[in-house]
């Protein structure tokens, strides 16, 4: 025992000597990480660094709950994630609902103190700038930081500005929201100067680039000289905001708004002037089946669709992200999938016809066959009743062998000779995955790859998530133009968006013209994030999203003397019947009051920093 104890102490002696003679010993760098200090000596790491600001992106707009599902594109299928919170306006500071990572107050906030880190030692470089590299990661770090801004300014108004990383034992960690304008104008200081100095630069897919920063700077904008962030307007048309004694937070309390609209125009004629798009040009209508062909492919980003996408976030099934799940998310539930983000009839039903003109259930002919001679757009974008897909799963071909939709309920023939209720394979009584299935009646074809080989979980796909497009700017240009009053020019872009998928030319003018814009806009856009930002920058919520969501009815009954023994889609065997109805209130009431006009600072974050002021409508 005597000798055990006695080698401990000399082993402690040795080690207490040790740490007292080598006092490095105490600063050894850990094997697995690398110092901050470190990273901006060597231009790998810091680009490292830099890309992983990019991390704030998330999923881009392809989480399983999207952001249609707050307007009148969608509604969500399944209860309890916070959906219902937002358009039925119960949200409070408490309770602000479903609100995404990429849109997250602190997330945001998070990723902006990345930025801000990068920023600072850029600033002062401490490895040459060689071939650019000094400049690129800064305008990467510039535009990223003013795209979590916008991002903050789009839902939330005039925000705190941190301009540094804020370090240990500050005097204050508080500080006030900036003004509507004081945030705009940080927004675009960076982004201009992210395209100086990314000019010339030949950037990675899925990197920032001088013709994002320019698309960015469109967006805002165009945001800017909106309805909703012009003062007087929206005093006008809002008695909550004409009644919110810091207005400026979310508007700009006076100023001049053709010179905001002429600012707009020249920010999206930038973009127009150095980008390319797809199939932009044309000067006359393409015909319809190559119409379609041109949306899903720019939809997916290929086949020349590519050349759509400004800046997009990218999936590999190497990877598995979700983002990459938009199949499994929001398809029928009949292909073993998720039906998450349904359509509504309300967007369905503003689809024009192939000849341009309005959809109308009043017309007998139009209410008899719904889904024929529509918008190109309208079948590469939907799954309807009857609509073509993919051969279903083995174990269920032989209740479908030609993998039509099926959302209805239709009379199939007994052995007997009598007949019998089939229950549509993609409905809530069917007898796959039944609580899977769409409320209203459709499903999201858009962003899902037509692969018959990509068709439930356990299959994934490479579609990008367009954070910005080309077409994005393009209806930006119309619009600033319009406000302009300049229609001839705005027609002119307007319709070569509609040649590309076939629809005929727009030759309205006035009133009607800002209607059909609007309407192009949203049909054009459709499950991109812009309708949730459109209506309330037009201030035309109560008449859009504040509507009951509402859902089709068919029903499929077999003509005299026909026999069906296995259902097929075959308007020569059935008649059917649609009946458009509110969906049960008990899902979904839908709901508009103006403080759903912004989103609520949570009571977290005012606790955290007492100088916030709370958002109007909210306690």
């Amino acid at each position: 025992m005597k000798n055990n104890l006695k080698q401990i102490l000399l082993i402690l002696t040795a080690c207490f000597t040790l740490l007292s003679c080598d006092n490095d010993f105490l600063n050894t760098d850990p094997l697995g990480e690398i110092s901050q200090a470190a990273v901006w000596t060597d231009p790998a790491l810091a680009d490292a660094f830099v890309t992983g600001i990019y991390q704030g992106l998330g999923n881009g707009g392809f989480d399983e709950q999207m952001l249609a599902s707050l307007t009148d594109e969608a509604i969500f299928t399944h209860p309890g994630r916070g959906i219902t919170t937002i358009t039925e306006a119960r949200t409070n500071s408490a309770d602000d609902g479903w609100v995404n990572n990429t849109i997250f107050w602190a997330n945001m906030y998070s990723y902006i103190r990345r930025a801000n880190i990068a920023i600072e030692n850029l600033s002062e470089p401490q490895f040459p700038n060689t071939n650019g590299v000094v400049d690129r990661l800064m305008g990467e770090a510039k535009f990223m930081r003013a795209y979590y801004y916008h991002q903050l300014a789009r839902y939330y108004g005039g925000v705190p500005l941190v301009d540094r990383p804020y370090g240990l034992g500050e005097e204050t960690y508080e500080t006030p929201r900036n003004t509507w304008e004081e945030t705009i104008n940080f927004i675009l200081a960076d982004l201009d100067d992210a395209a100086t100095l990314l000019a010339g630069k030949n950037m990675a897919s899925g990197r920032a680039s001088e013709l994002a920063s320019l698309a960015l700077k469109s967006r805002v904008t165009l945001y800017a000289a909106s309805d909703l962030h012009d003062g007087p307007t929206a005093s006008a048309k809002s008695s909550l905001l004409a009644s919110y004694p810091n207005l400026d937070l979310v508007a700009y309390p006076s100023g001049n708004r053709v010179e905001r609209w002429q600012k707009a125009q020249a920010a999206a004629k930038a973009v127009l002037d150095k980008g390319i798009g797809n199939l932009y040009g044309l000067s006359e209508p393409v015909p319809h089946a190559e119409g379609i062909q041109n949306y899903i492919n720019n939809s997916l980003s290929r086949n020349g669709g590519e050349k759509e996408l400004i800046l997009g976030r990218y999936f590999i099934n190497l990877k598995q992200e979700n983002g990459g799940r938009q199949g499994l998310f929001n398809g029928p539930n009949g292909y073993n999938n998720w039906a998450g983000n349904s359509p509504v009839q309300l967007l369905v039903d503003d689809y024009e016809m192939m000849d341009g003109s309005k959809f109308d259930w009043s017309n007998p002919e139009h209410a008899a066959a719904p889904y024929e001679n529509r918008d190109a757009r309208f079948y590469a974008s939907i799954l309807y009743d009857g609509a073509q897909w993919k051969p279903r799963s083995s174990a269920n071909q032989p209740r479908d062998p030609l993998g039509q939709i099926q959302t209805g309920t239709y009379e199939v023939s007994t052995a007997g000779g009598g007949k019998e209720t089939h229950f549509g394979l993609d409905t809530r009584n069917s007898p796959i995955e039944d609580w899977n299935g769409s409320y209203t009646g459709y499903y999201t074809r858009k962003f899902v790859d037509p692969d018959p080989a990509i068709v439930d979980q356990n299959t994934w796909q490479e579609v990008p998530w367009p954070v910005l497009r080309y077409t994005e700017a393009v209806l930006n240009y119309v619009e600033a133009s319009l406000e302009l009053g300049q229609e001839d020019e705005a027609k002119a872009w307007l319709n070569q968006i509609r040649f590309r998928v076939g629809q005929p030319a727009i030759t309205s003018t006035g009133d009607q013209l800002v209607d059909d814009y609007r309407n192009e806009r949203r049909i054009e856009m459709a499950y991109e994030e812009q309708r949730y930002h459109d209506v309330r920058r037009w201030m035309i919520p109560a008449e859009t999203i504040g509507r009951k969501a509402n859902i089709i009815n068919i029903i499929g009954t077999l003509k005299p003397g026909a026999t069906v023994s296995v259902y097929r889609y075959d308007p020569t065997v059935y008649n059917y019947d649609y009946e458009v109805q509110l969906i049960d209130p008990g899902k979904e009431n839908r709901t508009w009051l103006d403080k759903i006009y912004f989103t609520p600072i949570l009571r977290d974050e005012l606790n955290r920093n007492t100088l916030l002021v709370q958002n109007p409508g909210y306690d």
